[in-house]
């Protein structure tokens, strides 16, 4: 074969890949996500899309926050922080973290708020309901669809009952401090599961205090419940009063490694184990 047939050949190769994987979608898949059509109120957002990424659908927040309402946005780049202020409300994103602050509420996302090729992109959920927005999948045109909501946000005030985010975030400090963000969200997802049990105390206090059976939060004997919980530990309660669960139904957890008692494990089906911590039913 000459040369110059050898490279015909190649070039043909070549562009034949090409038609059959346009270069825009051939980008895409390289890039590691799936372009998702968003339709706000029934009609199509010409100016961009959502991005499947891991499984997880993210929304360009500055398009869909400018699309929704009349806002003002501006951005810290010491912080990575993206601040969106409309007339009743703002919403706070930072790169890299798996929540955003809706007027004092923390709404987790699963995924981490990411920054794709200069614009930030939120997980759908959270930031459709910060916006006040219901969300449904059209699995035959794989699309998003949001519509405006029948109901209205309350703010942090309104929402949180004040005794109740002072017990679970100095309960999550003295129980999972130095853990990361799921493994404090799950010690508040065991303590209002327990609210929520029959066999229980049903406020938050009397979980955290109650002796019936026992020491249940070594914190509540020792004193460590009344230290000031972190930032994070705050966030972390808010998270799960606003009702997400990292692993549902959890109602033990302990630190195999320090537990002087192995009652949980012998007798509990087990869960997820978070940090240092491992979690029951």
């Amino acid at each position: 074969m000459t040369k110059k047939i050898k490279f015909l050949s190649i070039f043909a190769c070549v562009m034949a890949f090409f038609m059959l994987f346009p270069t825009s979608a051939f980008a895409t898949q390289k890039q590691g996500y799936e372009k998702i059509p968003i339709y706000l109120d029934g009609k199509k957002m010409e100016d961009s899309d959502a991005l499947l990424i891991d499984s997880i659908t993210y929304v360009p927040l500055r398009k869909l926050a400018e699309n929704s309402k009349n806002c003002k946005i501006t951005y810290n780049h010491a912080t990575r922080t993206a601040t969106v202020k409309f007339e009743d409300l703002t919403i706070t994103v930072t790169t890299g973290k798996k929540y955003i602050s809706v007027n004092g509420r923390y709404f987790y996302g699963v995924g981490e708020v990411k920054n794709v090729n200069g614009s930030l992109y939120v997980p759908i959920r959270p930031l459709a309901r910060a916006l006040e927005l219901d969300v449904k999948w059209n699995a035959g045109s794989r699309s998003v669809n949001l519509t405006k909501a029948t109901w209205t946000l309350v703010d942090a005030e309104s929402y949180y009952n004040p005794d109740e985010l002072y017990w679970l975030s100095r309960i999550i400090e003295a129980e999972a401090g130095g853990e990361i963000l799921e493994g404090k969200i799950a010690v508040g997802n065991v303590v209002l599961n327990r609210v929520k049990d029959k066999r229980y105390p049903n406020t938050i206090y009397g979980v955290i205090f109650d002796f019936k059976h026992g020491i249940q939060f070594t914190p509540a004997y020792t004193g460590t419940i009344y230290n000031k919980p972190s930032q994070e530990s705050i966030i972390a309660a808010k998270i799960a009063l606003e009702g997400y669960e990292i692993v549902p139904g959890v109602m033990f957890f302990f630190n195999p490694r320090i537990a002087t008692s192995n009652w949980i494990s012998k007798n509990r089906p087990f869960a997820a184990r978070i940090g240092l911590h491992d979690f029951y039913y």
